[in-house]
């Protein structure tokens, strides 16, 4: 009675030990071990079926170390004794594998094995797998003991998957949700396709545990380019890779606008075999990017991490409806990028009509006065009027130099290049300040070391620009700048004591605040404005630095 009892009381304990586990991973390993421990068998194994319901698409082993798992290579689809259970369902014990006529042998380097059980794990009627254990200790046969154990213990073990796979299923939607709330967001906050497109293939690879993930987007006349990319390894060195539009997977997702999986890549003639050469795949999956119905881009899944690199038609759906936000973030993107380009060249356009009706209407007329001149100065050669006009014409002279070399700092001021930002600024608000009667104080309390070059310029155009919006509407007697840095991020704090304006008044493109704000925009900063009538103007500028 003793010896019945020391194994059951083991059972007890293994059903305690099973349900407490909520990794499915960790529970199938621990099932394993638990069967073999309890009827003294040499190897374990758990077969999980697959969808289809006649193949194994997990195999979980237990006694094999790992240098003859690796030499056997792939794990059993379930063919032979292991078929009989997937198709049977119910416990067998043979004394001899060899001997049964239904066994197929084992591969090479594969240990020998005589004695076996198999004993079927059920959710709810329906076969998830099945245990198999062989060569029981001593030589012997497993027993009716060693069934009923395993049978009690594979009832316990399948109300722990389930709940397992229960827990899963609740972390993988909590995943699911986080990533497309991540990928609403950078839809309505991300400016920067580039970035977009690494969030996008991040969390892809995630959703779907997958070893590499790409977005694919056209590129050259006829190909589709992989523009962003995430994986185990050679992720950058694939970005830029192209694939033809004509003649590959991607390219017929693309054109097509229908999604696809792929079981065995090498089997598809459609497949890139550069490409699955150098990802090392054997499955994926490719769904389009549609924007408006009309196809953008291609987004691409390449083996899972698991054992079986297969992807399920669960996966595929979850990357459709992945794809479908993401199709948006990137179209998006895009436009917000297009904008901001047009933005900036109709901005360019605009100072540089700006320069030319100066060159024109100062410089140009200065030039004219000055040949003019020249002509007065022949004439009076000789007489008493040549030194007064020798003498004028040498002022126009210095006046067009100085609104030459006024136009070549507004174009880009040389101090800038030269000692960095605060210098650049002394000069602009000294130059200010003499030309316009405005009092301005600048006080820097910037560290010594000189910001990125792209953060500079930026701030240096928007005092700038603030500077003309403070002649042209502030009327304003004293302007104050505070530049300063916190925390990885540098600011820069503009306030008049003039006339300031009510919000209802306010109009932007007058202020130039849109050039303003797409300037800062592009290193990743905000800019901030507050105004009342009577009351003066502050503007806050924060870029970060990293």
């Amino acid at each position: 009675m003793q010896s019945r009892r020391s194994p059951f009381r083991g059972l007890v304990e293994a059903g305690i030990a099973l349900s407490s586990e909520l990794s499915l991973e960790a529970l199938l390993q621990r099932l394993v071990e638990t069967a073999a421990e309890l009827t003294g068998a040499r190897y374990a194994a758990l077969g999980v079926i697959d969808s289809s319901g006649r193949e194994l698409e997990r195999f979980v082993i237990h006694g094999v170390d790992p240098e003859t798992h690796a030499a056997i290579g792939d794990l059993p689809r379930g063919r032979g004794i292991l078929g009989v259970l997937i198709r049977e369902a119910r416990p067998l014990r043979l004394h001899s594998i060899a001997d049964d006529p239904r066994s197929v042998g084992f591969p090479p380097h594969h240990p020998p094995m005589t004695t076996f059980l198999g004993v079927p794990v059920l959710l709810r009627g329906i076969a998830y797998g099945n245990l198999y254990l062989t060569e029981k200790e001593g030589g012997a046969d497993f027993t009716d003991e060693d069934e009923e154990l395993v049978t009690l213990l594979a009832s316990q073990a399948a109300v722990a998957i389930e709940n397992a796979r229960l827990y899963e299923s609740s972390r993988a939607w909590a995943r699911q949700l986080e990533s497309l709330d991540e990928i609403t967001t950078a839809m309505v906050s991300e400016l920067q396709p580039a970035r977009v497109l690494e969030l996008i293939v991040r969390r892809m690879r995630e959703l779907v545990d997958a070893r590499f993930v790409a977005v694919l987007l056209p590129g050259a006349e006829g190909a589709l380019e992989i523009a962003a990319a995430d994986g185990e390894e050679q992720d950058d060195e694939l970005v830029g890779f192209q694939l033809p539009l004509d003649r590959s997977k991607t390219g017929r997702v693309f054109q097509e606008g229908t999604s696809v999986r792929i079981d065995s890549l090498l089997d598809d003639p459609e497949v890139d075999p550069e490409l699955v050469r150098r990802v090392g795949a054997r499955a994926g999956l490719w769904v389009p990017l549609l924007a408006r119905d009309e196809p953008i881009g291609v987004l691409m899944a390449l083996d899972r991490t698991r054992p079986d690199p297969r992807f399920s038609d669960g996966d595929l759906r979850l990357a459709q409806r992945f794809a479908a936000r993401a199709a948006v973030a990137v179209d998006v993107s895009q436009r917000v990028a297009r904008e901001t380009v047009r933005r900036i060249v109709e901005g360019q356009e605009h100072e540089r009509r700006r320069l030319s009706r100066e060159l024109h209407d100062e410089t140009g007329q200065a030039l004219t006065s000055i040949l003019l001149g020249l002509r007065t100065l022949e004439e009076a050669k000789g007489t008493e009027a040549f030194g007064a006009a020798l003498a004028e014409l040498r002022e126009l002279v210095v006046a067009t130099l100085q609104d030459v070399r006024r136009l070549a700092v507004e174009l880009r001021p040389k101090a800038l290049d030269d000692f960095g930002l605060v210098p650049a600024l002394e000069r602009l608000t000294s130059t200010f300040s003499e030309q316009t009667g405005i009092a301005v104080e600048l006080e820097s309390r910037l560290p010594e070391a000189r910001l990125p070059s792209e953060i500079e310029t930026v701030l240096y155009r928007v005092v700038q620009e603030a500077l003309t919006n403070v002649v042209k509407h502030a009327r304003a007697e004293r302007v104050s700048i505070l530049l300063r840095e916190r925390e990885g991020r540098v600011a820069v704090v503009i306030e008049d004591d003039g006339q300031g304006f009510s919000a209802e008044l306010r109009t932007d493109d007058g202020l130039g605040l849109v050039g303003m704000r797409e300037r800062v925009a592009l290193v990743g900063g905000r800019l901030a404005l507050e105004s009342s009538a009577g009351a003066g103007t502050t503007i806050v500028v924060e870029a970060p630095l990293g």
